[in-house]
């Protein structure tokens, strides 16, 4: 039987894990614990394929302690008693330190967390946990302070193409082609795991990998998306403008085609942050906190979840009453400073601290509530504007 993919490329030591750099190499934390011999009890929190279980293992080999691996999906309380019952014999007989892999460790209920805890405040076992969901709520607080947390990013492309380049080395015959490379890259999403299943199966296939041979291997066409090219720009543009035409259809299509290609979900975020207050504005004040909301909440909950958020947002938005008062209004004030300069600011309208602020005339004549004044009766005639800009108008709501 051949031996797995992942298997071959798996690192033999930490220098050679792929991706996170604000955790391992030279003063990082990961690397500062090994360094000072003071491995504690851990829980990795991060995307599926991001080197939880990798950099456990590396962790038990360098310490030389014996590695358990356990799934809280289908392990009882009673088979991690007797995980615990022989690092205890092994502790006192041998001397040997015992480190339990707890796989989706967010998956277990309270009383099975809490059965954890004396073996790891006794130290009778180093638990590392790998979870994909925010510790805070779903690991108790009595083992969330008895762990350090470490979160794991999803990898970058970079990172994922030099994955790329050591299957390349390991098959030297086989040959890719650039755009099916990128393709592969795209898909994967930032998870290893994905992408060298993607690259077990084409190689299994062909040693000629392009990406015709990659669309049908993932049973599905690709949309050829350059993040830093025109696809990219062309994309969101349709987006905005269908938006703008208030189309949800053309909207929803247009974010199809950015989820699909792998587009930052807070690119698209934030793009409609943008759009809410220049095309929307005041004709429907409650758009910006939608977005405001729907910016948050993709960074919170990341993909795939987030492409409903995006896609209510969206809709939304595109379906909006619009207005640019406030956007043209300050653009056209803008353009006024530019040319006429800002003008000296009105007496009446500058604050006077001190008594020859006072004989100056700041302040003077200013009503300071001209509203109560109008409800009283009483005709306000106060100007804002400095002497220079008196008869301009920027808000024009008609």
């Amino acid at each position: 039987m051949s031996t797995p993919l992942a298997e071959k490329l798996r690192p033999k030591e930490l220098s050679e894990v792929v991706g996170q750099k604000h955790l391992l190499g030279k003063g990082k934390p990961i690397t500062v614990l090994l360094e000072k011999g003071n491995l504690v009890s851990l829980i990795f929190w991060g995307p599926p394929g991001t080197g939880k279980t990798t950099i456990a293992k590396l962790l038990a080999d360098q310490t030389n302690s014996e590695f358990i691996s356990f799934s809280a999906v289908g392990g009882s309380v009673k088979e991690l008693r007797e995980i615990i019952a022989k690092a205890l014999s092994r502790r006192d007989l041998f001397q040997k330190q015992t480190i339990v892999f707890i796989d989706e460790l967010h998956r277990f209920n309270k009383a099975q967390q809490d059965s954890l805890l004396h073996a790891v405040e006794e130290g009778i076992i180093t638990m590392i946990g790998a979870t994909t969901e925010n510790p805070s709520f779903y690991i108790n607080a009595p083992l969330l302070s008895r762990s350090r947390v470490f979160k794991l990013d999803s990898l970058s492309e970079d990172d994922l193409e030099i994955l790329l380049e050591r299957v390349d080395k390991i098959y030297p015959e086989t040959k890719f082609e650039k755009k099916a490379k990128e393709y592969i890259i795209q898909q994967s999403h930032g998870d290893a795991r994905a992408l060298l299943n993607t690259l077990e199966l084409l190689l299994s296939l062909t040693n000629k990998i392009t990406l015709k041979e990659v669309e049908n291997a993932l049973q599905k066409q690709s949309i050829y998306y350059d993040k830093k090219g025109d696809s990219h720009y062309d994309t969101i543009s349709a987006f905005i403008k269908s938006m703008r035409g208030g189309d949800a259809d053309a909207t929803l299509h247009y974010l199809a085609r950015m989820i699909k290609a792998g587009e930052d979900p807070m690119f698209i975020a934030r793009r409609m942050l943008v759009f809410a207050s220049e095309d929307i504005g005041n004709a429907r004040p409650n758009a910006m906190v939608l977005a405001t909301s729907c910016m948050q909440a993709v960074s919170m909950i990341g993909m795939p979840e987030s492409q409903l958020i995006l896609a209510q947002t969206a809709t939304y938005l595109a379906t909006c009453p619009k207005s640019i008062a406030s956007t043209e209004g300050i653009f056209s004030a803008l353009s006024d400073l530019e040319k006429y300069g800002p003008d000296s600011i009105p007496l009446h309208l500058r604050n006077a601290p001190t008594s020859l602020m006072e004989s100056f005339g700041y302040g003077k004549s200013h009503v300071r509530y001209p509203w109560q004044e109008e409800k009283k009766g009483n005709k306000v005639n106060q100007s804002y504007l400095p002497e220079k800009y008196k008869n301009k108008k920027y808000y024009k709501t008609e």
